[in-house]
């Protein structure tokens, strides 16, 4: 049976993605800060581990890598987009909120996985960062957001790089408006304002790419990968 650790697997494209994951026969160990919807998700699948740990905290991501044992894939997905503002606008502490989520704790997770990668035998296995539409292009006033996924960007190159040595393979899903209920909150949000919400497709179009991308021989990896409602404002956007 292969295996999967999802952060940020309580909510959001990390929950879709660990139930589709589940459905398909992986065992997958639950990364969040959420122990009661991590319960609650393991208790209703036999091949699911809750692993509750915060992505910023080193010791407490070392125990739940530990806890989970041979690990074949990490999708490194936990992060937060922060006060919305203008640079003048964002407070210092809030934007190294975001950095913390999104840069360091991205950076722990993938630290715990390529170790124990490169220390298993049969040594390998895959590393898959979630990038955004904003690792190439920004929305306005989201400064601390798309400064640390085109951070990620860079990471993910150099992961692939230092991870050939070793069988160990890195890419990365950019995805743009998928219906997660934080995304349906907006959507209702902008009908009743009398706006049109901006398009949006199924989050699972999301999971399914990234089951795609674990599911390859490790002799092939899909280096990046933009995933998006098909009349989003990405092309052009500028």
């Amino acid at each position: 049976m292969k295996s999967i650790i999802v952060t940020g697997a309580s909510s959001g494209i990390g929950r879709a993605t660990a139930e589709l994951f589940l459905e398909n026969g992986w065992r997958v160990g639950l990364i969040a800060r959420s122990a009661n919807k991590l319960e609650a998700m393991a208790a209703a699948h036999d091949n699911a581990v809750a692993l509750p740990a915060d992505v910023t905290d080193e010791t407490s991501m070392k125990a739940a890598f530990d806890a989970f044992g041979h690990l074949d894939v990490l999708f490194n997905n936990a992060g937060m987009f922060g006060t919305a503002g203008t640079i003048d606008e964002v407070p210092l502490d809030s934007f190294r909120e975001v950095v913390s989520v999104n840069l360091v704790g991205m950076f722990i997770a993938a630290q715990q996985a390529f170790a124990r990668f490169r220390a298993q035998d049969p040594q390998g296995g895959r590393i898959i960062n979630n990038g955004s539409i904003s690792a190439h292009v920004p929305r306005e006033k989201s400064i601390s957001y798309t400064s640390t996924k085109h951070a990620i960007s860079g990471m993910t190159r150099t992961i692939s790089l230092d991870g050939r040595p070793f069988n160990i393979a890195c890419g990365q899903i950019d995805i743009g408006n998928a219906r997660t209920p934080m995304v349906e909150a907006q959507i209702q949000r902008a009908l009743s304002d009398g706006q049109t919400p901006d398009p949006s497709m199924d989050v699972g179009n999301a999971a399914s790419t990234v089951l795609h991308m674990a599911s390859l021989p490790l002799e092939a990896n899909v280096q990046f990968v933009t995933v998006m409602a098909t009349t989003m404002p990405y092309i052009g956007r500028g």
